[in-house]
């Protein structure tokens, strides 16, 4: 799979409204993201969002594509560096810790897969199945990376930890022992 799923397109309008809700997200956090919130932000009455946006949860399922298909374009991008796994892993973390409110909106909680564009989510994660040759290889690399993102957001390491030192030592693990990014 290596086309981009592309999700239901968005008038111009409903892509300056999604554009702004990524701001108010990564600014203030998902319990900030209110249509209330995002269209006094945009200068305009809630309800007239409704016109773009049939709803809070379709607000949501866009965001949710964004993170996937930019976390996805950039995982691909990492796959041409001549040490795809270390690139892949480093540029995971990079991602994460760039836009973290669109990192947790598109990874916590359970996924509206329904509602996502299809195969998004399989296209964004393929590299790590590319990586592994083995979808459960892939998975466990998926949640190993994921796991330290959230702990590293989360403020959840202790002061002083060597956090790059600790990525390679994960990825060591996984590379069979030579280290990673």
């Amino acid at each position: 799979m290596s086309e981009h799923p592309a999700p239901a397109p968005l008038t111009a309008r409903a892509t300056q409204i999604v554009e702004e809700a990524r701001a108010l997200l990564e600014e203030e956090g998902r319990d900030a993201l209110t249509l209330r919130a995002l269209a006094a932000r945009l200068g305009i009455r809630a309800p007239s969002l409704y016109k773009h946006i049939p709803d809070k949860a379709a607000l949501e399922v866009a965001l949710i594509e964004q993170g996937l298909a930019g976390l996805g374009t950039a995982l691909r991008a990492a796959m041409e560096d001549p040490d795809p796994f270390a690139a892949v892993l480093r540029t995971y973390r990079r991602y994460a810790l760039t836009n973290p409110n669109l990192y947790r909106l598109a990874t916590a909680g359970p996924l509206p897969r329904e509602r996502l564009a299809r195969d998004l989510e399989d296209w964004s994660g393929e590299p790590f199945f590319s990586l592994t040759g083995d979808p459960e290889r892939a998975q466990a690399l998926w949640a190993y990376a994921h796991g330290m993102v959230i702990l590293e957001i989360d403020g959840r390491f202790p002061p002083g930890s060597d956090l790059d030192r600790t990525w390679q030592e994960g990825s060591a693990v996984f590379r069979g022992g030579d280290g990673g990014p």
